[in-house]
């Protein structure tokens, strides 16, 4: 909630000056203002409002038709966006932003109510199209991933000192501290009729972003991760939990290859990503470092099995076309003097999107949840397969006793923009009618309501152990990350033991709770330096079970 009232204060004042694209609602109701005739004329005011600000209106709500502030409860605010929403859609525009205030002078809106202010434009919602890359990024602490992805998204030289970071979607803390402890997001993409890409003026401003998403025909979507060690469990939700088309793994010149570039190579190797890798801070070290670590990162793809392809030599057309398939592209870029960023701009153009799941139906993962106040609870995550529209009707779940909550889909966003639906890989935020914020929780599933979804508890799957420095027994309590869960499980393998370097058959039980999971998917298991990668085989005659240990 914004405690910066001018915005509210010059529209209140514009409004009762002569009205024009402003429109003052103390509240809407389904079963008054949604009723037959005055919908219809609710409709053609809103159209009014709309042309009369050559394409955007302003909605004040929660006052008096004078403009006096009169505030209204929570509950009637999501109402009142709800009924909003749908005169919109009927009036060919969408909500393009809400901000909202309380209604009082201490800031609580339970008490004084809320005010808000809704930004209509004109042209409906739009429908993102098909062709629509997800990238991740890896690699070291330091080494310029956000950096990297900052410079591409909005076409800017860094400073050197990291500047174009601060443009992802980060925390306070994280700016602060210049390191990132969660998952970050940026998106650029392609216009059919233009020669450069479309990039972001402002990341910072909602409008910025969701202006992109609007005039792009391509877009690539960054899922950023974190390099730091301690935070190694959200890099691995990142790479396995997001519905990633490609890996961009950053090794920076000046440091070269770490155990950590090691280890994260490994995972998108092991989640069989097909993955480029970009030399960062080129302009930082001589023509002579720079060589040798290039070659030093091709000794490290050869020995984990790869084919190093030299961009630069080969050109984007041969790495496009031999990426995957044991081949990585690997170039030279600086985010200061740019070198190699139209290079990258050039791949994300070309890549061609990974095959989606054969299963039409609709499935989401919950990465992670958020309240927005006047719309409710957001589910936000990558949807998985299928496709899912305003007004469908869900399930939720599992919760932690196995049981699934019917939800109804308010609204979607992507990247700050409102959309009618969204398909496989997109990266969302879903805002649910029927449950609260505090009940979502990461690794649970979105489906349809008739889907007749079963809770995992347990699960048979073939696994391969990496790293670990003795044995692995029954009993053995690792952290599998699955989709978006991030669980202890209990490993029973098939012969009572696997020792490093082994691939064998083993019984995985989630230890607290039960998960939506199907064969064929694909997880990472983990526990101090202990590291391996297996994949769900059968779920066949397991116990879906509610909370508890079940041993």
């Amino acid at each position: 909630m914004s405690a910066d009232r001018s915005a509210l204060r010059r529209a209140i004042e514009r409004g009762e000056q002569d009205g024009g694209a402003i429109e003052f609602k103390e509240r809407l109701t389904r079963e008054v203002h949604l009723a037959d005739g005055r919908m219809e004329s609710l409709v053609a005011q809103l159209r009014h409002r709309v042309l009369s600000g050559d394409g955007e209106a302003t909605y004040v709500l929660g006052v008096t038709d004078d403009g006096g502030l009169a505030g209204i409860t929570p509950q009637s605010f999501s109402e009142t966006m709800d009924v909003l929403s749908l005169l919109a859609d009927e009036a060919d525009a969408h909500i393009a932003d809400v901000e909202t205030w309380s209604a009082g002078d201490g800031g609580d809106a339970e008490e004084a109510g809320l005010v808000g202010l809704a930004t209509l434009r004109d042209g409906g919602v739009f429908e993102a199209d098909e062709d629509h890359l997800v990238v991740g990024t890896a690699g070291h602490v330091d080494h310029g991933k956000s950096t990297l992805v900052g410079t591409l998204v909005t076409g800017r030289a860094d400073d050197g000192q990291g500047g174009t970071r601060g443009f992802l979607d980060v925390q306070p803390h994280e700016v602060e501290r210049g390191l990132s402890a969660d998952l970050s997001y940026a998106v650029y993409g392609f216009a059919d009729d233009a020669d450069e890409p479309v990039r972001m003026d402002n990341p910072h401003r909602k409008a910025d972003r969701a202006g992109v998403v609007e005039e792009a025909d391509r877009l690539v979507s960054f899922v950023d991760t974190v390099g730091h060690e301690p935070w190694l469990r959200t890099t691995i939700r990142g790479l396995v939990g997001q519905k990633l088309d490609y890996g961009l793994l950053v090794v920076a010149a000046d440091d070269g290859p770490t155990k950590t570039t090691r280890e994260h190579l490994g995972i998108l190797l092991a989640t069989e990503l097909p993955t480029i890798v970009a030399i960062t801070k080129a302009d930082a070290v001589s023509d002579d470092r720079l060589a040798a670590v290039e070659r030093e990162v091709e000794s490290v793809l050869r020995d984990a099995g790869q084919t190093p392809l030299l961009v630069d030599r080969h050109g984007v057309d041969t790495a496009v076309a031999e990426v995957g398939d044991g081949v990585v592209p690997l170039l030279r870029t600086s985010a200061v003097t740019k070198d190699g960023i139209e290079t990258l701009d050039r791949l994300f153009e070309r890549l061609p999107k990974r095959a989606t799941p054969d299963r039409e139906t609709f499935r989401m993962y919950v990465d992670r949840s958020y309240k927005v106040t006047g719309v409710g609870a957001v589910a936000s995550g990558t949807v998985n397969s299928g496709t899912v529209e305003t007004g469908d009707e869900l399930l939720l779940g599992p919760m932690p006793d196995g049981s699934f909550r019917e939800v109804e889909v308010r609204s979607i966003e992507m990247h700050y923009h409102r959309v009618d639906k969204a398909t496989a890989g997109r990266i969302v935020g879903v805002a649910l009618k029927g449950v609260d914020e505090a009940e979502i929780e990461r690794g649970m599933a979105l489906v349809p309501r008739d889907s007749d979804p079963e809770p995992v508890r347990e699960f048979d799957a073939e696994v391969m152990v990496l790293n670990h420095p003795t044995r692995i027994q029954e009993g053995y309590e690792p952290v599998v990350h699955l989709e978006t869960v991030s669980e202890a499980a209990a490993f029973f393998p098939e012969n009572g033991r696997l020792l490093p370097g082994d691939t064998g058959r083993a019984r995985v039980r989630f230890k607290f709770r039960p998960y939506l999971i199907e064969e064929g998917q694909r997880f990472v298991f983990r526990e101090g330096s202990s590291k391996g990668v297996g994949t769900v085989t059968d779920i066949e005659g397991t116990d879906g079970g509610a909370a508890g240990d079940g041993r």
